[in-house]
């Protein structure tokens, strides 16, 4: 019943009865007129008086009527907008009834659950237990319900395919006017998306995508966890640092590519001695480390050269058959280097494995304090060396280049060497390796080539028979890719003829980037200086690059003079050499020449060059010895026939 319009209509009846009642009376108190002025005077009153009313209590009951339908457009207007955010939002949103039968369910809920409304409604929440969680899970979430009247938590379901997934959930309970329960409501939102991009951010960050290898971050930490675990448990562990041997020669040459290959193709072959207790990685590019718990010296060693073996057979890989080897260096711990910490552990691995390289590679090396203080010599003296190329210590030596057919001198290659104010003459072989890893060479290739050209030019001047001076570039200077002004402003700064200068470039240089390589060679021999391929047969560029290399010679390396005439292997490539190059129109050198019948044999078979300490070692320029060979070879023989 409406209280309001009761009270205003018993307000008009008791007004109008009192009006009624009492009028006649109040009018005669007031006038002495005749009773028909009077019957019109209280009409017209009433009539005033009721309208008055009437317009009042309507005023008043239409004003609530406005405000009743503004409240309930408002409401209807909410209960839209809630509908619509049910229908759309993508959260699943679950009401039961206070018996938790579920009474409401949205279009989320069928998308991220797989069940449709009519499957569940009537059903209870404990359809969808994954079995997960125990009673006391359960239990602590409920009386959180009651008590805090929310609830909100990640806790796992079960679809309607079976998956089991997690969900952060938002339950709240529903109170009506009188403050009984009268609904649950779950929000959830499906996590499975989000705990999956974290696994693979997990995975990107810890392990090697190429190979699926702990990385070098993952590789350390449980290398810590290792070293901890053997100290405490006072037993030994060892860890291989394996590195592929010229892995970049491939790399460049073959594409990188096959490359990716045959890393993988390694991974598969060293996890064929993972076992429980040791874990493998791959610290990056070609290097990979291996951490064995429980090996002493005799193990690691039995594993090390198994490894050695198995990498050395050759891999099949895209039709192609590829060798290549590995070096291996190893440390004990935690004892007997008394390893403290997981850095000095890696320091020394690099160590053990920088001594396996130097001794040839192909072999496994143990970390000794000696490998210590020679890997603090090597930064020393990379300072040394910086210190060296600012203060004017290194110093050129020219080792002769001989015609074999005359035994005269047709030109010098010009030799760094370095002169330590304390240590003395420094050998190439103990600073050129640094001065690569320091990034010094360039700097270093830039001296000697501008040393080279003034001492060349000062020969010419002085009237030597002089053909040319060979150069060393290193890789790093060539793949600048601006060697050709560099060598025109050095040539225009001393003034010699192009023709006299002659750059020494590796087979491993041109190969890092073939077409750059091949057009900057095109530049340099438009210049006019003379171009040789160094250390020729020792890596991997192909006959049709070759043709397109256009040089003018090729340098066969020592490595295959050195079993001349005696070993057929050798004897074979250096004839096979020769007859190639002068096919092509080049002319060859032979380098490590040290016995005359190895001359002999080279002269035999037209080789044009020859260098080596059989006929003159390394000298400063104002010591060079300018007359013919001593070495008798034959010489005078082959040019009375010529």
């Amino acid at each position: 019943m409406n209280t309001h319009l009761l009270r205003l209509s018993l307000g008009y009846f008791v007004l109008s009865m009192l009006w009624v009642l009492l009028g006649d009376v109040l009018l005669e108190h007031l006038t002495a007129d005749s009773s028909r002025a009077w019957d019109i005077g209280k009409g017209a009153f009433f009539v005033a008086v009721t309208s008055i009313l009437l317009y009042l209590i309507s005023r008043r009951l239409f004003l609530r009527l406005a405000e009743q339908q503004n409240t309930q457009s408002q409401q209807e207007a909410s209960l839209r907008q809630a509908a619509a955010v049910f229908a759309t939002t993508q959260e699943g949103v679950l009401v039961t009834d206070p018996q938790q039968h579920i009474v409401h369910v949205n279009p989320a809920f069928s998308r991220i659950t797989g069940y449709s409304a009519e499957e569940v409604l009537g059903q209870t929440p404990r359809l969808f237990a994954s079995g997960k969680h125990d009673a006391a899970f359960y239990q602590r979430m409920w009386q959180a319900l009651g008590s805090e009247g929310a609830w909100s938590g990640e806790i796992w379901n079960r679809r309607k395919s079976g998956e089991i997934y997690p969900v952060w959930q938002n339950l709240r309970s529903i109170h009506d006017d009188k403050g009984q329960l009268s609904h649950y409501v779950a929000v959830f939102s499906d996590l499975s998306a989000l705990k999956r991009s974290r696994e693979e951010v997990d995975l990107l960050a810890h392990y090697d995508p190429l190979v699926n290898l702990p990385n070098r971050l993952l590789f350390t930490e449980r290398a810590k966890q290792a070293l901890e675990r053997a100290r405490s448990q006072r037993h030994s562990g060892a860890l291989l640092l394996i590195d592929l041997d010229h892995f970049k020669d491939i790399n460049e040459s073959l594409g990188h590519s096959l490359g990716d290959a045959l890393l993988q193709a390694v991974t598969a072959r060293l996890n064929e001695y993972l076992k429980d207790d040791m874990t493998l990685g791959r610290l990056g590019g070609d290097e990979f480390a291996l951490l064995c718990e429980g090996h002493g010296a005799e193990k690691a060693t039995a594993l090390a050269l198994c490894i050695l073996d198995r990498l050395n057979e050759p891999f099949q890989i895209d039709g192609q058959q590829l060798f290549s080897s590995a070096s291996i260096g190893i440390v004990l711990y935690p004892y007997p280097n008394d390893i403290q910490n997981v850095e000095q552990l890696m320091r020394n691995a690099d160590s053990a494995l920088f001594k396996a390289k130097n001794s040839g590679r192909s072999t496994y090396a143990f970390y000794s304090e000696e490998l210590t203080s020679q890997a603090r010599q090597r930064v020393e003296l990379a300072t040394a060396l910086r210190q060296a190329l600012e203060q004017g210590q290194l110093r050129l030596h020219y080792q002769p280049i001989y015609d074999l057919r005359r035994g005269e001198i047709a030109g010098f290659e010009a030799l760094v060497r370095w002169q330590h104010p304390e240590k003395g003459l420094i050998s190439p072989a103990a600073f050129i390796p640094i001065a690569e890893e320091s990034g010094l060479i360039s700097a270093i290739d830039r001296w000697v080539l501008a040393q080279a050209c003034n001492q060349a030019r000062d020969w010419l001047a002085q009237g030597r028979s002089l053909g040319f001076v060979a150069v060393n570039i290193s890789s790093r200077l060539f793949g600048l890719g601006e060697l050709d002004l560099q060598v025109a402003t050095t040539l225009a700064d001393c003034g010699l003829d192009a023709r006299h200068l002659e750059l020494e470039i590796t087979e491993s240089a041109v190969m890092q980037d073939p077409d750059a390589a091949l057009e900057l060679l095109q530049r340099l021999r438009a210049l006019g200086v003379r171009l040789a391929i160094d250390d020729f047969g020792t890596g991997y560029s192909s006959l049709q690059r070759l043709k397109r290399m256009n040089v003018h010679k090729l340098k066969i390396d020592q490595g295959f003079v050195r079993g001349l005439p005696e070993d057929r292997e050798d004897a074979a490539i250096t004839r096979s050499v020769i007859s190639l190059a002068h096919n092509l129109g080049l002319q060859v050198v032979a380098e490590g020449i040290e016995a005359v019948d190895q001359a002999a044999f080279l002269l035999a078979h037209d080789c044009d060059f020859g260098q080596g300490y059989g006929f003159a070692r390394p000298q400063p320029a104002a010591e060079i010895d300018w007359q013919a060979a001593e070495l008798d070879y034959g010489q005078n023989c082959h040019a009375t026939r010529s």
